[in-house]
């Protein structure tokens, strides 16, 4: 007859690697417990099996196990109380081990540095009720591994969305799913090296970042000049180009209907693809909504958005609507990189935009950004007016040219803890003729904290 203390012991607590000696004695299991604690792989605050549990594992008996708790808890490096179980204490955290570096995170009191939205402001009612309602209704082999490009039921409510809401011309069979943006550049750019490209134009202001995904994945990014009417796709070179058509990042400025139509041309013409990165196209204000690149040659171009800004940035999807020439390259780089992203928050998703909560939600943070921007833009009409505000039509930060050196503001700002960005920060090649303008995100406080973050910028600028 099976021992049912056996059977429990079997499946309960959690999984426990130590390295012992060969005589497994108490004496080798403290030691082990004491190695696991002090370099940092069991934390403060980790729970540990219980002795009946650990013992069936380590294949030792139960007392040896119980005596080894005993001893470390009377040492103070764990803790033990009645129905709580034994957990490693506070006072065993240690330094990393000898060699760890850990990168310095500069954070701010106030953060006005843009690219992020107000994540205070993500839907989480409506999220979980999509969640509820798409997981029980997941078929079983949606939990397995399936197709590379993404579950079905995003590709094809995503295709309907981006059809209406951006003029894209989406087939679910050509939409891809990622786990970000930043993947989809990587996997984009893999693929055109792989098909013999070497070089890629870039907007000559933009997020380091992706040109440092470019150079990673063996291209080498090409500035494009900028001016009041976007790109200038006459230096168009390479085998591709990135672009930020409805709204160039960090300038504002949307690409002109004759540039528009010059670079699918190009496209066309030299065989290359365009990378039309669409990462904030459903936040417009005062003009009309820009739509895609993409409707004007959907085999030249390839249309790619992300959750990051219209949701948030941990929600870690994006997309991508591929012409038909890159769709197998595309589908071999993604599952050789990870497969496929993962399921549940696609279902999730695709629940979200299908019952309506995905527009209403953008709806709402449209209202939400503008009266921001509003504010802070008759904020900077009383308290800075030598300041001239440009690119305030759309998105969600604005450029401030300065007086003086923009450089030093950033730093006076983040002395005072402001967070803020200067033009040099996305030029692709910084000099002293960069545009002395600063950019001000109005995503990213939450609303308790706006008003001083406004209050010190201002306080900032005026010197």
């Amino acid at each position: 007859m099976e021992d049912p203390g056996a059977n429990s012991a079997a499946i309960s607590g959690a999984d426990l690697h130590l390295d012992l000696a060969a005589s497994r004695g108490r004496n080798d299991l403290v030691l082990a417990l004491h190695a696991s604690i002090r370099s940092g792989r069991l934390p403060a605050g980790t729970r540990l099996p219980s002795s009946r549990s650990l013992a069936k594992d380590l294949g030792i008996a139960r007392n040896t196990v119980a005596d080894a708790y005993g001893q470390l808890v009377a040492e103070g490096w764990l803790t033990a109380r009645q129905g709580s179980g034994t957990v490693v204490a506070s006072r065993a955290n240690t330094s990393p081990p000898p060699g760890t570096t850990i990168a310095p995170v500069r954070t701010f009191r106030y953060d006005l540095t843009p690219g992020s939205p107000d994540v205070s402001t993500f839907p989480r009612g409506e999220w979980l009720a999509a969640a509820r309602k798409a997981w029980p209704a997941a078929p079983n082999e949606a939990f397995g591994l399936g197709d590379p490009r993404g579950r079905i039921e995003l590709r094809r409510t995503l295709a309907d969305y981006l059809a209406r809401a951006r003029g894209v011309r989406a087939d679910p069979e050509r939409i891809l799913i990622c786990s970000g943006y930043v993947q989809a550049l990587s996997l984009l750019c893999e693929a055109i090296r792989n098909l013999g490209g070497t070089t890629v134009s870039t907007e000559e202001f933009g997020y380091h970042l992706h040109r440092d995904v470019i150079r990673a994945r063996g291209l080498e990014p090409v500035p494009l000049p900028l001016d009041e009417y976007g790109a200038d796709v006459s230096h168009l070179t390479g085998q591709a180009a990135l672009l930020t058509p409805a709204h160039q990042m960090p300038t504002g400025v949307p690409l002109s209907p004759e540039r528009r139509t010059a670079a699918v041309e190009w496209a066309a013409k030299s065989g290359g693809v365009l990378i039309e990165d669409d990462y904030d196209g459903e936040f417009r204000y005062d003009r009309q909504s820009v739509g895609a690149l993409q409707a004007l040659d959907p085999e030249r171009v390839v249309y790619t958005g992300t959750a990051s800004k219209s949701l948030a940035p941990g929600v870690r999807l994006a997309w991508m609507v591929l012409p038909q020439h890159l769709l197998e390259p595309m589908i071999e780089v993604k599952r050789v990189a990870d497969y496929q992203t993962a399921t549940l928050e696609q279902l999730v998703l695709a629940e979200f935009i299908a019952s309506g909560h995905y527009d209403r939600h953008v709806r709402r943070s449209r209202l939400h950004y503008r009266r921001r921007r509003d504010r802070l833009v008759e904020l900077l009409a009383e308290r800075a007016p030598n300041v001239q505000v440009a690119g305030i039509a759309a998105g969600m930060h604005v450029l401030l040219d300065v007086p003086g050196d923009a450089e030093d503001i950033v730093e006076r700002a983040a002395r005072q803890g402001l967070g803020l960005a200067s033009m040099s920060t996305y030029h692709f090649a910084p000099t002293p003729a960069t545009r002395q303008a600063v950019i001000v995100g109005y995503g990213t406080p939450p609303d308790h904290a706006y008003p001083g973050a406004l209050d010190l910028l201002c306080q900032v600028l005026d010197v």
